[in-house]
């Protein structure tokens, strides 16, 4: 997780709001105070006082759970097992190297890249979430309903349960883009990250340039953090914009006549 997904959360939002975090600062202010430092020193050191309890808030940039590839269904799982398997590999090839310079810098790509697995994970995670609100959304039957109710006439309650079902099906409609889009381009990352991990066995014994390997590394993070940040966005929009499907909550109800 990036710095800044890991400081807005509601933890260190409770942590800078809380009555203790403000009546150390106070407390320790008016301590300084009294003992006779500076009016501006004590404010200071009640300050960095107050930072490190919020700064004690924010979690650490590790695996908040563990990958289980096997939760999701496929595509998503296989994507998760490529990332996994590719990392595994990438790691090997550190193992081998002999010890110098070239390893630590391997090392040091090692750990970055222990971010884009992170990335990987969660994209699929949002890729099977969107995949079972489709199959919940049933467009199949709103789009078999939808030619029926067109193809007779009907009053205002008609109309209505016509626009729901066309609502429902743009939705879906919508939503299976983001889904295969999403898939495009996390093939196209599993790719790169494959490439890197045979280009990091061209570094481990000087055959390669780890600096050019590096700038790939940050930029495969980069890609999928993008991504993972545009499948967010997507489902911000989609979680407002998508209608009650009458199909999902009332499967015994047909719209009037």
């Amino acid at each position: 997780m990036s710095f800044r997904d890991r400081f807005f959360t509601p933890k260190v939002f409770k942590a800078l709001w809380s009555p203790i975090s403000i009546g150390l600062l106070v407390v320790v202010a008016v301590a300084g105070i009294v003992v006779g430092l500076p009016v501006a020193v004590a404010i200071g050191v009640g300050l960095v006082v107050y930072a490190a309890r919020v700064g004690a808030a924010i979690p650490r940039n590790g695996r908040t759970r563990r990958i289980d590839p096997f939760v999701l269904s496929e595509p998503w799982r296989r994507h998760v097992q490529s990332a996994l398997s590719a990392k595994g590999r990438f790691d090997r090839t550190v193992r081998a190297t002999r010890t110098g310079p070239i390893r630590e810098r391997l090392v040091e790509l090692s750990t970055k890249l222990n971010g884009a697995v992170d990335e990987s994970w969660r994209i699929a995670i949002k890729g099977d979430e969107i995949d079972a609100a489709l199959g919940q959304l049933n467009t199949k039957r709103a789009e078999g309903e939808l030619a029926r109710l067109q193809a007779t006439p009907g009053g205002a309650d008609q109309s209505a349960a016509i626009a729901s079902l066309q609502a429902t099906i743009a939705s879906g409609q919508r939503m299976q883009a983001v889904s295969t889009s999403t898939r495009g381009r996390l093939e196209l990352l599993d790719t790169r990250l494959e490439e890197l991990v045979a280009r990091a066995a061209e570094v481990s014994v000087g055959a390669g340039d780890s600096g050019v390997l590096g700038n790939d590394v940050d930029d495969l993070v980069t890609s999928l953090e993008g991504l993972r940040l545009a499948l967010d966005e997507a489902n911000n929009s989609a979680a407002v914009d998508t209608p009650t499907d009458p199909l999902v909550e009332k499967p015994q109800t047909r719209p009037p006549q």
